[in-house]
């Protein structure tokens, strides 16, 4: 079991909320930035994977005719099936990702890498950049969103972990935020065709 996962488990164990998702201002400002940022205002077929216990999840159920949540921790994933149980288009599931990426679900229109990312190793994050570009759909948006300060159960920087999307995953930067606390980044495989899409060109 790594470090980050007994490091969570932990968490978890003191508080259904470990990280103040319900209430806190980072959290509460992070979601209206991430909604904000994301190019479209519906998406088809969505994927969250490190759920938690769902705030993001319930926050972005409304813009998707279907979302997949999925988190490592059984306590996570009950959270947050608990939070979006009158969502009828949000399902929850637990799994390890990148390895149990769900092909079978695929592919998407958006993924949404929040506050996970930095877990991972470099290898897994080779994997997970693999992963993503192999199952976005052609007008797909890739949204990754991390915190920047360093901590101990960290084993990539949000920084690291965004170059590495960029170089690896095929897509064009639709938009980057960027701030000592937060880094916000939004791709798609063709940025000028989301524009025009939506009549912006």
């Amino acid at each position: 079991m790594s470090s980050a996962v007994i490091y969570i488990d932990e968490l978890y164990r003191n508080s259904d909320d470990p990280w103040h998702l319900r209430e806190g201002w980072y959290e509460h400002r992070k979601r209206a930035l991430t909604l904000a940022l994301l190019p479209r205002p519906r998406y088809r077929n969505a994927f969250e994977p490190g759920c938690a216990n769902g705030e993001l999840t319930a926050a972005l159920a409304p813009r998707c005719d279907m979302l997949l949540a999925v988190d490592l921790h059984e306590t996570a994933v009950s959270l947050a099936r608990e939070r979006v149980a009158d969502l009828p288009q949000v399902r929850v599931e637990q799994r390890m990702v990148p390895l149990e990426w769900p092909t079978d679900t695929g592919p998407f229109d958006l993924i949404v890498i929040s506050e996970f990312a930095y877990y991972l190793d470099a290898a897994d994050l080779e994997t997970l950049a693999a992963r993503i570009s192999a199952s976005l759909t052609p007008d797909g948006t890739l949204l990754a969103c991390h915190w920047r300060r360093p901590f101990a159960e960290a084993l990539e920087s949000a920084d690291a972990a965004h170059a590495l999307f960029d170089e690896r995953c095929g897509l064009s930067r639709l938009a980057h935020h960027d701030e000592p606390d937060l880094l916000i980044d939004v791709w798609s495989r063709d940025a000028r065709s989301v524009a025009q899409r939506e009549g912006l060109l």
